[in-house]
């Protein structure tokens, strides 16, 4: 019998990476959208179009994605657990980016490893967003889910899905890839309380009663599932998804107290003195009263408190896995949708911005072969990143369509060099909703590298900040800027955007044709 091959050899026998070719995409218009896509009309069955690497080991993989929580602001400094298992024995990634920051692109980004722009979930409602969209466009039918099963995975999803699931004439519909399944059809997940699952097909009611607290509910899903491995010879891929921290902020009964006297963050940039410098939607707002920053510390004291369950949840489930002799080989990693603002720039709280606050989020990880304690700065990655890292960690080569890389080489290998790595990522946000016989349009397009922001906007607007200098995004200096530099970035961006796959990294590499955009 042949020997299964281990990461490293593996790694060795493929140049040590897994590599995606390029697919064509329809070309980016900065008013409109073209709508063709090369996947559009496939057919919900099994994956046929990943390559399965045989004989090599394949890990656990646990995913826990939580709903709204910042990078910025603090709130993980309230999860003792999450620093304790997590950070303290694992790597963080401090330059990790939703580019679109809200939350149904997002969570299609992570499940296929597209931007936005190349696969067409451009926001939350339909027409030109949520599941409904999803699922018309077949997309169901290749996702890290589809991947992972045909690679011998046993999958398991529970939590939230993506906006308006499920269908409303077929509540107990199952995405492909799932072997096991737990995901709110009705009622109120968001709050916590009342709500119905769909648990593998049947609808199973959890009424208002502190025992049915979805966070817990999911905790001990999950728990049952991971313990389900002790039985079944098959690695598994579990993906636990909760509601916290979004609004309405709802923490379990047993925490309701805690952190009484907390504020939100007073950054620099919180309730800033002088918006002049802002887009429309933001430099006409007056500044906040007492009242709404009264308000403010208030979500951000529920914030803190609704994720005590998940820093729960999260030593529960290491424990568990410890008992089952399973955590040396599996991979644990924790992780939002997108990231969320209180107060910042005057705004009140929420997200869709193309701020620190918005658009950066945690990414942690811990498994075989990860140093532990590591922060990782010089590297750009994102959510478009998540589905081929995955992917690679599990022996799989994924999809041409792919525009995101696999992060295995950053924390497991040896690194590559920061400057022959992404130097730029680009940010894209489309609205919140458009009528029915709309497309949805870019309300901003921007660029992200380790050191600038760069945005333009729907109403002929610039932002462009330095990082470095100014963190908290309180001076624009577009207007004090070469303008041969500007025209870089926005050069940059139209030739960006019609990009998909192997071309889309190759320009992210060599961002503005590896000159500096030192400001």
């Amino acid at each position: 019998m042949k020997k299964n091959l281990n990461r490293r050899d593996f790694l060795k026998m493929t140049g040590g990476a897994l590599a995606v070719s390029a697919l064509s995409c329809s070309r980016f218009l900065p008013q409109s959208l073209g709508k063709s896509n090369d996947r559009t009309g496939i057919e919900p069955t099994a994956a046929d179009d990943v390559t399965v690497i045989p004989n090599v080991d394949r890990p656990n993989i646990v995913f826990i994605m939580v709903d709204d929580l910042d990078a910025t602001l603090g709130t993980t400094d309230y999860m003792p657990n999450l620093e304790k298992y997590l950070t303290n024995q694992g790597v963080s990634f401090e330059q990790f980016f939703t580019p679109t920051p809200v939350c149904c692109p997002s969570r299609v980004t992570f499940l296929t490893g597209q931007y936005a722009r190349n696969h067409q979930i451009y926001m939350n409602q339909p027409p030109e967003g949520s599941f409904e969209k999803f699922n018309l466009l077949g997309s169901e039918a290749s996702t890290v889910a589809t991947w992972l099963s045909a690679a011998g995975y046993r999958t398991g999803f529970m939590g939230k899905y993506m906006n308006h699931y499920p269908f409303p004439d077929n509540k107990t519909y199952i995405p492909p890839g799932w072997s096991e399944w737990y995901c709110p059809a009705k009622g109120k997940p968001y709050t916590g309380f009342g709500y119905t699952l769909n648990e593998n097909g049947s609808l199973v009611e959890y009424q208002e009663a502190p025992k049915h607290y979805m966070t817990d509910v999911l905790r001990d899903k999950a728990k049952r599932f991971i313990e389900g491995a002790t039985e079944n010879e098959n690695p598994f891929f579990l993906y636990l998804t909760t509601f916290v921290p979004h609004e309405p902020y709802t923490p379990a009964p047993r925490h309701a107290d805690e952190f009484k006297d907390i504020q939100a963050p007073r950054t620099a940039a919180f309730n800033e003195d002088d918006v002049s410098d802002k887009p429309s939607g933001i430099r006409n707002d007056p500044s906040l009263t007492d009242e709404e920053i009264g308000d403010i510390d208030g979500v951000h004291r529920l914030r803190v408190q609704s994720m005590r369950a998940v820093d729960e949840m999260i030593e529960d489930l290491i424990n568990l896995l410890e008992e089952q002799n399973l955590l040396e080989n599996t991979y644990v990693i924790f992780t939002s949708d997108n990231g969320f603002h209180l107060g910042q720039h005057r705004m009140k709280p929420g997200k869709a911005h193309p701020y620190e606050e918005d658009i950066r989020v945690p990414f942690i990880i811990r498994g075989p072969g990860i140093p532990t304690g590591e922060v990782i700065e010089d590297y750009i990655a994102g959510n478009v990143d998540f589905a081929p890292t995955i992917a690679e960690l599990a022996g799989v080569i994924p999809p041409d369509y792919v525009d995101g890389r696999s992060l295995v080489s950053i924390f497991i290998e040896e690194k590559p060099l920061p400057e022959v790595w992404r130097q730029a990522m680009p940010i894209e946000f489309y609205g919140h909703k458009v009528e029915e016989n709309e497309t949805a349009k870019p309300w901003y397009l921007g660029v992200r590298t380790l050191d600038s922001l760069y945005v333009e906007y729907e109403e002929d607007f610039i932002e462009f900040y330095d990082l470095t200098n100014d963190p908290d995004q309180l001076e624009n200096i577009a207007r004090n800027t070469d303008p041969e530099l500007l025209t870089q970035f926005s050069t940059w961006l139209q030739e960006i955007y019609p990009s998909s796959g192997e071309k889309c990294r190759q320009l992210e590499n060599e961002f503005i044709n590896g000159g500096s955009t030192d400001v």
